[in-house]
């Protein structure tokens, strides 16, 4: 059964990690990875990635992504969204912090957090615009 608007933008804003999506070129199948992102109901998803990266570079080729996220208990459910690429910016300060603290806490944030800041200074900030929803909770109904 299909999730409700509410629904499916509750589930993405939970801290899933994401399958993220781009299109990789002739002859290709998409490049899927896992990816940490950040999403608030009614807000654009976004993502850190370096600058020079492979992901980075297919979307500025593309100009779009998929995120996907999903769980299988108490009942399998997932959510997918894809849409164009709205921003690229260089993050923030505290970026870092505020991804990270969806899935760690503590002493592993705190260690997480150190390291990126001194490892990931050539990350962006990509957001996008949710065009096409996909969802389901199998259990439901």
């Amino acid at each position: 059964m299909a999730l409700s608007r509410e629904e499916r933008e509750q589930f993405l804003a939970e801290p899933h990690v994401a399958a993220f999506g781009v299109a990789a070129g002739d002859a290709r199948g998409p490049l899927l990875v896992p990816i940490w992102y950040a999403y608030e109901p009614g807000g654009l998803p976004w993502i850190l990635t370096g600058v020079n990266s492979r992901k980075m570079q297919r979307i500025k080729a593309t100009g779009r992504f998929s995120l996907m996220v999903q769980r299988t208990t108490p009942t399998v459910r997932y959510v997918s969204a894809e849409g164009p690429v709205v921003e690229v910016a260089e993050p923030a300060g505290g970026v870092h912090r505020e991804l990270a603290s969806r899935y760690l806490e503590g002493g592993a944030l705190d260690s997480y957090v150190a390291w990126a800041e001194a490892e990931l200074s050539d990350h962006a900030v990509v957001r996008m615009r949710p065009e096409h929803w996909l969802s389901a909770d199998m259990g439901a109904g």
